[in-house]
């Protein structure tokens, strides 16, 4: 799935959190209605059977409960996408990467091959419909975490590059699959943040550190050799550089991949380096810019929202932009899309107590259109109005009203987008609002039943005020995409 990440060390955040978060997008055609849900780990079997590479996997004892934001609809699998468990460990997965067919020739992807009157049927490996709901139920740290999937993607491979990020209060660590069976896992800097568009990212990696102390990185066992028989690595001074090894240097890369990231490192460091103009540093069209960042200031839960949200606003490439040169408007694809499905912040605050610390901020839909709002990930159940998305088109679920409100606003761009701002900027100072008034609450209380149930309840009020602010941002925009009607009349003495 197309998607974009982006992840905050814990000195490079405005509280000390550290901050996973990905957008899911849908595939061209069709929407992926997805939910918020927390996993029974009651359900979870004993054996995993993938739906659409048909491998069969044996899982660890005692599974524990996680949040996920899996597919709605069934018939590809449960997607898990983003969660956090309840050793209070996060994931992503996975963020779609690229290859080239040096690493693909030598390591070939394990792909299902289904049976015929001459063949018998070949199971593939693990991939994004699976990996979430294999690794996080059973992980208690992040590097515990880009253990287990390692071993996993050795035993039984992958059909596709995937980028992972794994998370926990005090680090945050990145997967990168190689070819069928390799992979590479780097640390993320505690002051410094990264971003990934569709495609290998890391761009330094110390191999004797991932075979040794793995202090900052782990690899697949045999990289070495795997890089040394395959002539994988093309540095001419001996620094390592994955991003030229394992990674894609395409055309496209120059409309789909590259762009986005110049763009977020532009917004988020606009004086560290120069990103426009004819001797610019970094453009959208290069292939360096960095895999991570520190920051010019500490990043915050909206600067997270804006990056994720962003259309290259301030640029000629937007393709809202009302003035200047709109010939290259729209050259180069926008992070917030009209097929963004959902976006899962995952903050994990230092100075909260155990139970409440973890907070997984949701949006659905269009980002460019969409709200993100907080919840408490430490909780049995989420509520019905984020957890009920149907097949059908709804006004009873944030998801399809998510959807309702970015289409019409779209389409009425220069009318809506004044509602939409409001709508976004009061759910994220609501948002903040009642995650502040329930910590006092649940930090009072020593009992445990009763700090669930302040969770629970924190939640549920959360989710009722963005119902009723959504329906309210949906009369608006629809309001405003009527009066465009072809037959819109209005009488000035009505």
């Amino acid at each position: 799935m197309p998607c974009t990440t982006i992840l905050v060390g814990k000195n490079a955040s405005y509280d000390g959190s550290t901050m996973i978060a990905r957008n899911d997008d849908s595939g061209s055609g069709h929407f992926t209605p997805k939910k918020f849900i927390a996993m029974d780990p009651a359900k979870q079997p004993k054996v995993y059977t993938s739906e659409l590479s048909h491998v069969k996997i044996q899982l660890p004892e005692d599974p524990m409960r996680y949040t996920a934001v899996p597919n709605a609809l069934k018939g590809e699998g449960i997607w898990a996408a983003c969660g956090v468990n309840e050793a209070h460990v996060a994931m992503t997965a996975t963020e779609t990467i690229t290859s080239n067919p040096r690493v693909l020739g030598a390591d070939p992807l394990v792909v299902y091959q289904e049976k015929t009157e001459d063949t018998e049927e070949i199971v593939g490996g693990i991939g994004e419909e699976d990996i979430v709901y294999i690794v996080l139920p059973y992980i208690r740290s992040a590097r515990e975490g880009v253990k287990r999937l390692g071993s996993l993607l050795e035993q039984y491979g992958t059909y596709e590059m995937n980028g992972i990020a794994f998370q926990d209060l005090d680090e945050i660590w990145w997967l990168e699959t190689i070819g069928g069976h390799h992979w590479i896992a780097r640390r993320v800097p505690d002051d410094a943040y990264v971003v990934m568009p569709n495609q290998l990212g890391i761009d330094y990696f110390d191999i004797e550190d991932g075979l040794g102390q793995q202090k900052d990185f782990m690899c697949s066992a045999d990289l070495a050799e795997f890089i040394e028989k395959n002539h994988l690595d093309l540095s001419l001074d001996g620094d390592f550089n994955p991003r030229d090894a394992f990674g894609s240097h395409d055309d496209s890369d120059h409309v789909y991949n590259t762009p986005r990231a110049w763009y977020m490192e532009r917004y988020l460091n606009p004086n560290s380096a120069k990103w426009d103009g004819p001797d610019a540093d970094f453009t959208p069209f290069s292939d360096d810019i960095p895999w991570c960042v520190v920051p010019e200031k500490k990043v915050t839960v909206e600067d997270v929202k804006y990056v994720l949200s962003a259309h290259f606003q301030g640029t000629p490439y937007d393709p809202y932009a009302a003035y200047g040169d709109k010939s290259l408007a729209g050259a180069y694809r926008s992070i917030g899309i009209n097929r963004n499905d959902f976006l899962s912040v995952v903050q994990m605050r230092p100075y909260a107590t155990e139970d409440q610390c973890v907070i997984q901020w949701i949006a659905f839909a269009s980002n460019a259109f969409n709200v993100l709002v907080p919840f408490y990930a430490d909780v049995t159940e989420t509520p019905a109005y984020m957890s009920n998305t149907t097949k059908e088109v709804s006004t009873d679920n944030f998801y399809w009203n998510s959807r309702m409100i970015a289409a019409m606003a779209d389409a009425s761009y220069g009318k809506s987008i004044f509602h939409i701002e409001r709508y976004q900027e009061k759910m994220a100072a609501k948002g903040h609002e009642l995650i502040g008034r329930y910590d006092a609450l649940i930090e009072k209380e020593q009992d445990a039943a009763k700090r669930r149930q302040l969770r629970h309840e924190a939640n549920q009020a959360i989710a009722d005020m963005l119902q009723k602010e959504t329906a309210d941002t949906l009369d608006k925009v629809l309001y405003e995409l009527s009066n465009q009607m072809k037959n819109a009349y209005s009488r000035s003495d009505a």
